[in-house]
Protein backbone atom coordinates (compact mmCIF):
# COMPACT_ATOMS: atom_id res chain seq x y z
CA UNK A 1 0.00 0.00 0.00
CA UNK A 2 1.42 3.04 -0.89
CA UNK A 3 1.96 6.20 1.66
CA UNK A 4 0.46 9.58 0.42
CA UNK A 5 2.13 12.31 2.65
CA UNK A 6 -0.08 15.94 2.79
CA UNK A 7 1.37 19.14 2.71
CA UNK A 8 -1.18 22.24 3.47
CA UNK A 9 -1.31 25.78 5.81
CA UNK A 10 -3.72 25.56 8.05
CA UNK A 11 -5.84 28.93 8.83
CA UNK A 12 -4.94 27.86 13.06
CA UNK A 13 -1.23 28.06 12.62
CA UNK A 14 -1.09 31.30 10.82
CA UNK A 15 -0.03 34.17 13.93
CA UNK A 16 -1.24 37.76 12.44
CA UNK A 17 1.05 40.34 12.90
CA UNK A 18 0.62 43.95 13.60
CA UNK A 19 -1.09 45.87 10.59
CA UNK A 20 -2.08 42.59 9.53
CA UNK A 21 -5.36 42.90 7.32
CA UNK A 22 -8.48 40.69 8.48
CA UNK A 23 -8.09 38.11 5.23
CA UNK A 24 -4.04 37.17 5.53
CA UNK A 25 -4.78 34.09 6.71
CA UNK A 26 -7.68 33.53 4.03
CA UNK A 27 -5.79 30.92 1.39
CA UNK A 28 -5.13 28.44 4.42
CA UNK A 29 -7.37 25.92 5.55
CA UNK A 30 -9.15 24.86 8.15
CA UNK A 31 -7.98 21.39 10.17
CA UNK A 32 -11.77 19.98 9.01
CA UNK A 33 -10.85 20.19 5.38
CA UNK A 34 -7.19 18.63 5.95
CA UNK A 35 -9.40 15.66 7.58
CA UNK A 36 -11.81 15.22 4.51
CA UNK A 37 -8.70 15.42 2.28
CA UNK A 38 -6.93 12.78 4.24
CA UNK A 39 -10.15 10.60 4.84
CA UNK A 40 -10.79 10.81 0.75
CA UNK A 41 -7.03 9.54 -0.24
CA UNK A 42 -7.56 6.82 2.21
CA UNK A 43 -11.04 5.77 1.02
CA UNK A 44 -9.09 5.31 -2.30
CA UNK A 45 -6.52 2.48 -0.75
CA UNK A 46 -3.70 4.71 0.04
CA UNK A 47 -1.84 5.07 3.90
CA UNK A 48 -1.88 8.98 4.87
CA UNK A 49 1.25 10.83 6.45
CA UNK A 50 -0.24 14.44 7.67
CA UNK A 51 2.92 16.59 6.82
CA UNK A 52 1.77 20.23 7.22
CA UNK A 53 3.38 23.33 6.20
CA UNK A 54 6.50 23.98 4.51
CA UNK A 55 8.64 24.92 7.96
CA UNK A 56 7.22 21.27 8.94
CA UNK A 57 8.58 19.96 5.56
CA UNK A 58 11.85 21.53 5.79
CA UNK A 59 12.36 19.95 9.31
CA UNK A 60 11.34 16.26 8.62
CA UNK A 61 12.62 16.62 4.43
CA UNK A 62 15.08 13.57 4.58
CA UNK A 63 13.04 11.39 6.64
CA UNK A 64 9.04 11.82 5.61
CA UNK A 65 9.36 7.94 4.17
CA UNK A 66 6.26 8.15 1.24
CA UNK A 67 5.71 7.49 -1.61
CA UNK A 68 4.37 10.37 -3.26
CA UNK A 69 3.23 13.94 -1.70
CA UNK A 70 -0.42 15.63 -2.30
CA UNK A 71 0.57 19.28 -1.99
CA UNK A 72 -1.84 21.75 -1.04
CA UNK A 73 0.47 24.15 0.87
CA UNK A 74 0.76 27.96 -0.20
CA UNK A 75 3.24 28.94 1.58
CA UNK A 76 4.20 31.74 3.98
CA UNK A 77 5.12 34.93 2.32
CA UNK A 78 6.30 36.28 -0.85
CA UNK A 79 4.73 35.98 -4.52
CA UNK A 80 7.12 32.55 -5.15
CA UNK A 81 5.23 31.29 -1.59
CA UNK A 82 3.12 28.55 -3.59
CA UNK A 83 6.33 27.31 -5.02
CA UNK A 84 8.05 27.10 -1.77
CA UNK A 85 6.99 23.13 -0.85
CA UNK A 86 7.04 22.18 -4.69
CA UNK A 87 10.62 23.42 -5.09
CA UNK A 88 11.84 21.51 -2.23
CA UNK A 89 10.09 18.20 -3.05
CA UNK A 90 11.89 18.54 -6.02
CA UNK A 91 15.61 19.57 -4.40
CA UNK A 92 14.85 15.80 -3.00
CA UNK A 93 13.22 14.03 -6.16
CA UNK A 94 10.26 13.18 -4.29
CA UNK A 95 6.84 13.15 -6.27
CA UNK A 96 4.30 15.18 -5.82
CA UNK A 97 0.69 15.95 -6.96
CA UNK A 98 -0.13 19.20 -8.78
CA UNK A 99 1.86 21.97 -10.52
CA UNK A 100 5.44 22.38 -10.09
CA UNK A 101 7.36 25.61 -8.61
CA UNK A 102 7.40 27.54 -11.78
CA UNK A 103 3.56 27.19 -12.75
CA UNK A 104 2.38 28.04 -9.16
CA UNK A 105 5.32 31.37 -9.15
CA UNK A 106 3.80 32.42 -12.66
CA UNK A 107 0.13 32.19 -11.65
CA UNK A 108 0.03 33.81 -8.23
CA UNK A 109 1.28 36.41 -9.85
CA UNK A 110 -1.46 38.12 -11.40
CA UNK A 111 0.26 40.56 -13.99
CA UNK A 112 3.00 37.83 -15.00
CA UNK A 113 -0.06 35.53 -15.76
CA UNK A 114 -1.88 38.02 -17.77
CA UNK A 115 1.62 38.38 -19.68
CA UNK A 116 1.49 34.69 -20.82
CA UNK A 117 -1.86 34.67 -21.01
CA UNK A 118 -1.50 37.86 -24.10
CA UNK A 119 1.52 35.84 -25.70
CA UNK A 120 -0.85 33.05 -26.34
CA UNK A 121 -3.67 35.06 -27.08
CA UNK A 122 -5.36 34.22 -24.45
CA UNK A 123 -8.67 36.58 -23.66
CA UNK A 124 -8.14 38.86 -20.58
CA UNK A 125 -9.32 42.33 -19.24
CA UNK A 126 -7.16 45.09 -20.49
CA UNK A 127 -4.85 46.28 -17.37
CA UNK A 128 -2.20 48.45 -15.67
CA UNK A 129 -0.37 47.92 -12.99
CA UNK A 130 0.68 50.57 -9.63
CA UNK A 131 3.76 50.22 -7.77
CA UNK A 132 4.44 52.23 -4.35
CA UNK A 133 5.12 55.84 -5.67
CA UNK A 134 3.77 55.70 -9.10
CA UNK A 135 1.44 57.95 -10.75
CA UNK A 136 -2.27 57.49 -12.14
CA UNK A 137 -1.32 59.26 -15.32
CA UNK A 138 -0.97 56.50 -18.13
CA UNK A 139 -4.45 55.02 -18.30
CA UNK A 140 -5.73 56.40 -21.44
CA UNK A 141 -6.03 52.81 -22.77
CA UNK A 142 -8.58 51.90 -20.22
CA UNK A 143 -12.32 53.31 -19.23
CA UNK A 144 -14.34 52.89 -16.06
CA UNK A 145 -15.61 50.83 -14.04
CA UNK A 146 -12.07 49.36 -13.29
CA UNK A 147 -11.24 46.83 -10.60
CA UNK A 148 -8.38 47.04 -8.48
CA UNK A 149 -6.45 43.64 -6.94
CA UNK A 150 -3.26 42.94 -4.90
CA UNK A 151 -0.77 41.41 -8.03
CA UNK A 152 0.05 38.65 -6.16
CA UNK A 153 -2.88 37.25 -3.71
CA UNK A 154 -5.30 34.37 -3.80
CA UNK A 155 -8.71 33.23 -2.45
CA UNK A 156 -9.99 36.52 -3.48
CA UNK A 157 -7.91 38.67 -0.83
CA UNK A 158 -7.99 42.25 -0.92
CA UNK A 159 -11.77 42.14 -3.06
CA UNK A 160 -14.20 43.82 -1.44
CA UNK A 161 -17.25 45.95 -2.80
CA UNK A 162 -14.66 49.03 -2.66
CA UNK A 163 -12.72 47.18 -5.03
CA UNK A 164 -14.63 48.35 -8.31
CA UNK A 165 -13.66 52.02 -8.88
CA UNK A 166 -16.16 54.23 -11.04
CA UNK A 167 -13.59 57.49 -10.55
CA UNK A 168 -10.16 58.52 -10.48
CA UNK A 169 -10.72 59.33 -6.83
CA UNK A 170 -11.99 56.27 -5.78
CA UNK A 171 -9.37 54.57 -7.93
CA UNK A 172 -6.46 56.09 -5.94
CA UNK A 173 -8.22 55.84 -2.70
CA UNK A 174 -8.65 51.53 -3.54
CA UNK A 175 -4.99 51.61 -5.19
CA UNK A 176 -3.15 53.48 -2.19
CA UNK A 177 -5.15 50.47 0.02
CA UNK A 178 -3.70 47.60 -1.91
CA UNK A 179 -0.27 48.79 -1.97
CA UNK A 180 -0.53 50.16 1.65
CA UNK A 181 -2.55 47.20 3.19
CA UNK A 182 -1.03 44.34 1.42
CA UNK A 183 2.67 45.36 1.33
CA UNK A 184 2.81 45.09 -2.90
CA UNK A 185 1.89 46.49 -6.47
CA UNK A 186 -2.01 46.86 -7.24
CA UNK A 187 -3.53 45.28 -10.52
CA UNK A 188 -5.97 47.46 -12.23
CA UNK A 189 -8.15 46.03 -14.87
CA UNK A 190 -11.12 47.30 -16.50
CA UNK A 191 -14.38 45.81 -15.31
CA UNK A 192 -16.19 43.29 -17.21
CA UNK A 193 -19.97 43.47 -16.65
CA UNK A 194 -21.84 40.29 -16.62
CA UNK A 195 -21.47 36.58 -15.87
CA UNK A 196 -18.94 34.55 -14.15
CA UNK A 197 -17.89 31.07 -14.33
CA UNK A 198 -15.10 28.71 -13.21
CA UNK A 199 -14.00 25.50 -14.75
CA UNK A 200 -12.22 23.09 -13.15
CA UNK A 201 -9.51 20.47 -15.25
CA UNK A 202 -7.92 17.12 -14.02
CA UNK A 203 -5.18 14.98 -16.00
CA UNK A 204 -2.54 15.66 -18.18
CA UNK A 205 -2.32 13.48 -21.09
CA UNK A 206 -5.21 13.88 -21.89
CA UNK A 207 -6.85 16.83 -19.76
CA UNK A 208 -10.12 16.39 -18.98
CA UNK A 209 -12.40 19.73 -18.67
CA UNK A 210 -14.52 19.21 -15.99
CA UNK A 211 -18.60 20.62 -16.36
CA UNK A 212 -18.81 24.18 -16.35
CA UNK A 213 -19.55 26.17 -13.30
CA UNK A 214 -21.71 29.33 -12.63
CA UNK A 215 -20.94 31.75 -10.01
CA UNK A 216 -24.75 33.26 -8.81
CA UNK A 217 -24.76 36.10 -6.41
CA UNK A 218 -27.59 36.91 -3.98
CA UNK A 219 -29.62 34.70 -6.64
CA UNK A 220 -28.28 36.05 -9.91
CA UNK A 221 -26.77 34.01 -12.33
CA UNK A 222 -26.18 37.95 -14.29
CA UNK A 223 -24.25 39.18 -11.91
CA UNK A 224 -23.66 42.99 -13.68
CA UNK A 225 -21.54 44.77 -11.39
CA UNK A 226 -21.34 41.96 -8.81
CA UNK A 227 -18.53 40.28 -8.54
CA UNK A 228 -16.63 37.63 -6.01
CA UNK A 229 -15.92 38.93 -3.24
CA UNK A 230 -13.23 37.95 -0.25
CA UNK A 231 -16.57 38.95 1.84
CA UNK A 232 -18.19 35.78 -0.42
CA UNK A 233 -16.58 33.31 1.34
CA UNK A 234 -18.87 31.12 3.05
CA UNK A 235 -21.77 33.47 2.76
CA UNK A 236 -25.39 32.46 2.15
CA UNK A 237 -25.24 35.30 -0.82
CA UNK A 238 -22.67 33.15 -2.77
CA UNK A 239 -23.54 29.65 -4.76
CA UNK A 240 -22.38 27.39 -7.47
CA UNK A 241 -24.59 25.90 -9.90
CA UNK A 242 -23.67 24.11 -13.11
CA UNK A 243 -25.84 25.42 -14.78
CA UNK A 244 -28.89 22.99 -16.75
CA UNK A 245 -28.41 25.34 -20.13
CA UNK A 246 -25.84 26.93 -21.57
CA UNK A 247 -25.23 28.38 -24.95
CA UNK A 248 -23.20 25.59 -27.35
CA UNK A 249 -21.09 28.35 -28.78
CA UNK A 250 -20.84 29.86 -25.41
CA UNK A 251 -19.77 26.49 -23.85
CA UNK A 252 -17.52 25.79 -26.63
CA UNK A 253 -15.51 28.75 -26.38
CA UNK A 254 -15.02 28.59 -22.39
CA UNK A 255 -13.81 24.69 -22.83
CA UNK A 256 -11.59 25.53 -25.23
CA UNK A 257 -9.91 28.46 -23.25
CA UNK A 258 -10.01 26.58 -20.25
CA UNK A 259 -8.05 24.15 -22.00
CA UNK A 260 -5.48 26.48 -23.43
CA UNK A 261 -4.94 28.33 -20.47
CA UNK A 262 -4.47 25.09 -18.35
CA UNK A 263 -1.52 24.43 -20.81
CA UNK A 264 0.26 27.56 -21.39
CA UNK A 265 0.85 27.67 -17.81
CA UNK A 266 2.13 24.25 -17.74
CA UNK A 267 -0.32 22.44 -15.17
CA UNK A 268 -0.31 19.30 -14.10
CA UNK A 269 -2.94 16.67 -12.36
CA UNK A 270 -5.30 19.59 -11.87
CA UNK A 271 -6.40 23.27 -12.06
CA UNK A 272 -9.08 26.18 -12.00
CA UNK A 273 -9.78 28.67 -14.39
CA UNK A 274 -12.10 31.62 -13.91
CA UNK A 275 -13.96 33.73 -16.03
CA UNK A 276 -16.02 36.43 -16.72
CA UNK A 277 -18.67 36.58 -19.95
CA UNK A 278 -19.66 40.72 -20.80
CA UNK A 279 -22.90 41.19 -21.87
CA UNK A 280 -22.31 40.77 -25.64
CA UNK A 281 -21.02 37.45 -24.83
CA UNK A 282 -17.34 37.67 -24.87
CA UNK A 283 -15.40 35.85 -22.84
CA UNK A 284 -12.17 36.94 -20.84
CA UNK A 285 -9.93 34.80 -18.38
CA UNK A 286 -9.51 36.36 -15.33
CA UNK A 287 -6.97 34.28 -13.84
CA UNK A 288 -5.98 30.53 -13.67
CA UNK A 289 -5.42 28.33 -10.03
CA UNK A 290 -3.38 25.61 -10.37
CA UNK A 291 -3.45 24.75 -6.36
CA UNK A 292 -7.49 25.72 -6.20
CA UNK A 293 -9.13 25.04 -2.76
CA UNK A 294 -10.05 21.25 -2.41
CA UNK A 295 -12.62 22.18 0.06
CA UNK A 296 -15.69 19.75 0.36
CA UNK A 297 -17.62 23.24 0.24
CA UNK A 298 -15.99 24.34 -3.23
CA UNK A 299 -16.23 24.34 -6.36
CA UNK A 300 -14.50 20.42 -6.94
CA UNK A 301 -17.49 19.08 -4.34
CA UNK A 302 -20.37 20.82 -6.75
CA UNK A 303 -18.83 18.93 -9.95
CA UNK A 304 -18.25 15.49 -8.56
CA UNK A 305 -22.42 15.82 -7.64
CA UNK A 306 -22.73 16.91 -11.51
CA UNK A 307 -20.73 13.57 -12.73
CA UNK A 308 -22.40 11.50 -10.02
CA UNK A 309 -19.23 10.35 -8.16
CA UNK A 310 -18.59 11.34 -4.93
CA UNK A 311 -15.68 13.96 -3.18
CA UNK A 312 -13.59 10.36 -2.09
CA UNK A 313 -13.61 10.19 -5.71
CA UNK A 314 -12.50 12.90 -6.80
CA UNK A 315 -9.63 13.21 -5.25
CA UNK A 316 -8.79 10.09 -6.06
CA UNK A 317 -8.34 11.02 -9.37
CA UNK A 318 -6.47 13.72 -8.84
CA UNK A 319 -4.08 11.40 -7.13
CA UNK A 320 -4.40 8.79 -9.51
CA UNK A 321 -3.48 11.59 -11.96
CA UNK A 322 -0.12 12.41 -10.86
CA UNK A 323 0.73 8.56 -10.03
CA UNK A 324 0.36 7.96 -14.01
CA UNK A 325 2.31 10.98 -14.18
CA UNK A 326 5.27 9.52 -12.38
CA UNK A 327 4.53 5.85 -14.42
CA UNK A 328 4.55 4.03 -10.83
CA UNK A 329 2.35 1.61 -9.85
CA UNK A 330 -0.34 2.27 -7.28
Amino acid sequence: MKTVGLTYDLKTDYEFKENDPPDANAEFDHPSTINVIASAIKSQGFKVKKIGNVDLLMENLDKLDVDIVFNISEGLIGRNRESQVPILLEMRDIPFVGADALSLGVSLDKIMAKKIFMAEGIPTPKFFEVKPGDSLINMDHLKFPLIVKPRFEGSSKGLSEASRVSNPEELKKQVEHIVVTYKQPALVEEFIRGEEFTVALIGNDPVEVMPIVQIKIEGKLNLDDKFYTFGHIKSDALEYVCPDAINEKLKKRIEDLALKTYNAIECRDFGRVDFRVDEKGNVYVLEINPLPSLSSEDVFMVIAKRIGISYDEIIGRILKTAIKRYNFAE
